[in-house]
């Protein structure tokens, strides 16, 4: 990451740019799928404009940096007073968005400085998180950069109501409407097809070992009738290997899948990536992996498509808004081992009215939450036009 930043004043000073020049800020591949409605939308709406991408992690920049709805895309220089100034300077940037969490004092300082429209846009804010400790006053300093902020729910806006924060709204979170039109429009697996055929499957998204581990007596169940596409989140072949080595029913990788005869296996290995938005429209039910560990992975894609879901109890679940609703609604459920997970797959999976009714739970809520950024749009039009 270090070797991406290096020549960045160069590289920048060179490029040439055309209309107004619109900065967005992302921590890294999750916050730019998130914003990314928004700059679809203001690049469609204002061609001719410069969208400008900065990413602080390897996993956002390597993966989005051939990225064609942007006219620059680099990873943001170290957070330092002359090299903020010195970044801001050669950008000149009309106007600046920072997507959920990014908060970087010296980037912020100066672009209040230079009166640079800058919004905050699908935060959520924590009450303890330092913004709000006593001590918190050089954290409190980066919100008053922010011209406007666009929070996911009303406890983020009471937050900085609290604080003397006006300028703030609830618009819920962008990602709801990039996942409908990622689900609206899927690939189509035809290995996947033909394995599942007639019967019913559990889509496995995002895995890491402590998932598997739960999830291994029940997948190495003759008994049991499902099948499993399992898609982990770590794909290096030596992963993939040791996974291979836990079950003991017949599986096969994805890469070596062929349609004669997929069908006959009970375990779908996917070794590769880019694949899972689009599996999902093929199961019955979803285990979203992350939980147990640093992070619930998104739930929102399995959640488009109509699928009950199922995670792990893991101490950062309080952070995932739309995991705490979705629990709430009926449409998910928080596991804690295997028989908890066997539970739930025979209270849903055995009733199959109960079993649509999940569905439409989980299908309705997401269908609930778009619009975020129909209404960013219209209030950043003032700053656009």
């Amino acid at each position: 990451m270090s070797d991406g930043r290096k020549n960045w004043v160069a590289d920048l000073a060179r490029h040439s740019f055309t209309g107004k020049r619109i900065w967005v800020h992302c921590a890294s591949l999750g916050e730019f799928e998130q914003g990314r409605p928004l700059i679809e939308r203001i690049k469609n709406k204002h061609p001719n404009y410069s969208i400008i991408i900065t990413f602080f992690s390897s996993s956002g920049y390597e993966v989005r940096k051939d990225y064609e709805g942007a006219d620059y895309i680099c990873y943001l220089p170290f957070d330092g007073k002359s090299t903020s100034a010195r970044f801001i300077e050669l950008l000149k940037p009309d106007l600046a968005i920072f997507i959920k969490y990014e908060f970087w004092y010296h980037y912020l300082k100066e672009l209040k400085s230079k009166e640079i429209p800058t919004f905050s846009i699908s935060a959520i804010f924590r009450p303890g998180q330092q913004f709000f400790k006593k001590q918190g006053n050089f954290f409190r300093k980066m919100l008053s950069c922010f011209d406007y902020f666009f929070v996911q729910n009303k406890q983020s806006k009471e937050l900085l109501n609290g604080q003397g924060y006006e300028n703030v709204s609830v618009s819920g979170d962008t990602r709801f409407d990039r996942v409908v039109e990622i689900c609206g429009k899927p690939k189509k697996i035809e290995i996947a097809r033909v394995f599942k055929g007639e019967d019913n499957l559990m889509v496995i998204g995002s895995s890491w070992p402590e998932d598997i581990e739960v999830l291994l007596p029940i997948m190495n169940n003759p008994l049991n009738q499902l099948k499993f596409i399992i898609a982990p989140h770590e794909t290096e072949p030596d992963k993939i290997r040791k996974l291979c080595k836990e079950i003991s029913v017949k599986y096969q990788l994805f890469s070596q899948a062929e349609k004669e005869t997929i069908h006959s296996n009970k375990v779908l290995i996917v070794d590769s990536i880019g694949l899972l938005s689009s599996l999902y429209q093929y199961g019955e039910i979803a285990y979203i992996g992350g939980a147990f560990g640093e992070g619930l992975h998104n739930i929102l894609e399995a959640a488009t498509f109509g699928m009950p879901i199922i995670f792990g109890k893991g101490k950062e679940n309080h952070k995932y808004q739309e995991a705490i609703d979705l629990v709430n609604a009926g449409g998910a459920f928080e596991i804690a081992n295997s028989t908890e997970v066997e539970s739930v797959l025979q209270n849903v999976m055995g009733n199959e009215e109960k079993l649509q009714e999940i569905s439409r739970i989980s299908k309705d809520y997401v269908i609930s939450q778009t619009g975020a950024t129909d209404i960013i749009m219209d209030y950043l039009s003032k700053y656009l036009n």
